[in-house]
């Protein structure tokens, strides 16, 4: 009988890991944990604490993650190689994440995999088979990537430029037909023993691989088909996971559990954190040792069909931008709120390089606010703001993180508000800069309230009234009585800055004034 060793690859909600590993060794499976390395020790220790007592759990040397980055793949070969020396009766290999849910019984799942000798891994051709819908493909081999796209932009694309120009490309090894799919797969011990054969002799594969990108959805699905006959291959995942049209995971929530038992799957990601009655009726489905579900594996078709009569005005229900939506209980946003938009934008590009904080612009207030493709509700600032929730939650589930530093300029008091009043967790820091006659006055152009020309008798009387708006702006976020709120002063006292800068962040005093010592942030 079918013996499972779970690759459980999460960084959040330790107790959420726990149990999920509690309820797949239920079964007489194991697990090997990854616990991403950027996530606290504090964290990391509640999971070891909690499964100290359960034997069929083995935990895996961690690395810090990257979206993207070879990190992710020698997360998984971490937990892989230390689940495939401790657990020598596992016959199969299934990987999962902390957001994935069994939809059906451990029972059937076993029955299933002893009825079907095959590895289940997405092995489509790279080239030819258009699994890639949008942005890099070749380039994505043929140039040595060393930074990271979301977090070092400009280095990223300044890199593969230059390599561009100086004709810097390479092949991927002759013996390598190059696939492509979903890092979630489940492959069979002999499979998993001849990738790590493999890769103990072929440096030049690894070295390939380490410097591709977005390499979790290239190296085990080439190297399966390298190793393995194609006749012993189903170039399918056995985890159920859709995108919506704006290019985003579809969420399943409490009402999706009949829809989810319905599909050709034994997983489906990604549950929502706060569906737990979802969650609490698949949790007991995988122990119920039921072994009769009527598939219909139509998921992918109905939620299409169900899409376009949205589009026509005929769906169930409202868009969820259109009813009440919130960013997630668990979730953090902190909001940096400062008049003169520069000086934000030093602090946030200070945060990102040393932190490992995702952090975006004016993303409300900035026509031009450098914003990744989010299906389209990114393309206009008034398609934002009347969708802001749903902008920013686009924005962590596309960064995948629980942590986000946005800007605001001190005059939106009606987004903080909207903020504060959500279930997430907000953070507020208020830059106070020194505004200087010449601030005002550009401020004043840019604005058109001033022109070149205009009589000094007419300035005189306009740039302390705009001074007078700006204080009245201040004056009322600190009125407003935000929980969570800090002050910044451009003229404050060091020690003080670097204790609010670090308060609001949730890091060492250390760590912020590194922030603030590493740039000018006033500098005009």
């Amino acid at each position: 009988m079918a013996k499972i060793a779970f690759i459980l690859l999460c960084h959040r909600d330790p107790d959420a890991v726990v149990r999920q590993a509690e309820r797949l060794t239920a079964a007489g499976d194991y697990v090997a944990i990854h616990f991403d390395a950027r996530a606290g020790k504090g964290a990391f220790e509640r999971i070891r604490a909690g499964l100290a007592r359960n034997g069929n759990v083995v935990f895996a040397r961690r690395e810090k993650c990257g979206w993207g980055e070879w990190s992710l793949v020698q997360a998984t070969l971490n937990a892989v190689t230390a689940a495939e020396a401790e657990f020598p009766d596992a016959t199969h290999f299934y990987m999962v994440s902390g957001d994935c849910m069994p939809i059906k019984s451990a029972a059937y799942l076993h029955g299933f995999l002893d009825d079907n000798d095959k590895d289940f891994i997405e092995a489509f051709d790279y080239y030819t088979s258009g699994w890639i819908k949008t942005g890099l493909q070749e380039e994505r081999l043929i140039y040595r990537h060393y930074f990271n796209e979301r977090k070092h932009k400009a280095l990223f694309y300044t890199s593969m430029e230059w390599q561009k120009r100086l004709g810097l490309t390479r092949q991927p090894p002759r013996d390598l037909k190059m696939m492509i799919g979903s890092q979630w797969w489940c492959l069979r011990r002999k499979t998993i023993e001849k990738i790590l054969r493999f890769i103990s002799k072929r440096r030049d594969v690894m070295r390939f691989f380490r410097t591709t990108w977005i390499p979790d959805e290239t190296f085990f699905q080439t190297l399966v088909r390298r190793l393995i006959p194609y006749g012993e291959i189903e170039s399918r995942t056995l985890t159920f996971l859709m995108f919506s049209d704006y290019g985003m995971p579809v969420i399943f929530h409490n009402d999706h559990y009949d829809f989810l038992l319905a599909q050709d799957h034994m997983f489906a990601r990604k549950i929502s954190p706060e569906a737990h009655d979802l969650k609490a009726r698949l949790g007991d489905l995988y122990a119920s040792g039921r072994t009769s579900f009527d598939i219909s594996g139509r998921g992918r078709e109905l939620y299409q069909y169900l899409r376009v009569q949205g589009r026509h005005g005929r769906r169930f229900g409202p868009r969820f931008w259109e009813q009440e939506s919130t960013l997630g209980r668990d979730r953090e946003l902190l909001v940096v709120v400062s008049k003169k938009w520069h000086v934000a934008r030093n602090l946030v590009r200070a945060i990102r390089d040393h932190t490992d904080l995702r952090a975006v612009g004016y993303v409300f207030d900035d026509f031009d606010a450098g914003l990744p493709h989010l299906g389209g509700i990114e393309s206009r600032m008034e398609k934002r703001n009347r969708h802001r929730r749903a902008t920013m939650r686009l924005l962590f589930d596309h960064y995948d993180t629980d942590r986000l530093v946005m800007c605001v300029d001190s005059s939106r008091l009606d987004l903080l508000h909207d903020f504060h009043s959500d279930r997430c967790q907000t953070r507020v820091l208020e830059i106070e800069c020194n505004l200087g006659e010449d601030y005002l006055l550009g401020h004043a152009k840019r604005t058109g309230l001033a022109s070149e020309g205009m009589p000094r008798a007419t300035l005189a009387r306009l740039l302390p009234a705009i001074r007078r708006e700006f204080e009245a702006e201040s004056e009322a976020l600190r009125d407003a009585g935000f929980p969570g709120y800090y002050l910044f002063r451009e003229n404050g006292d060091t020690a003080r800055n670097i204790l609010a800068l670090a308060r609001f962040l949730g890091v060492p005093q250390a760590t912020a004034s590194r922030i603030i010592e590493s740039t000018n942030l006033f500098a005009e």
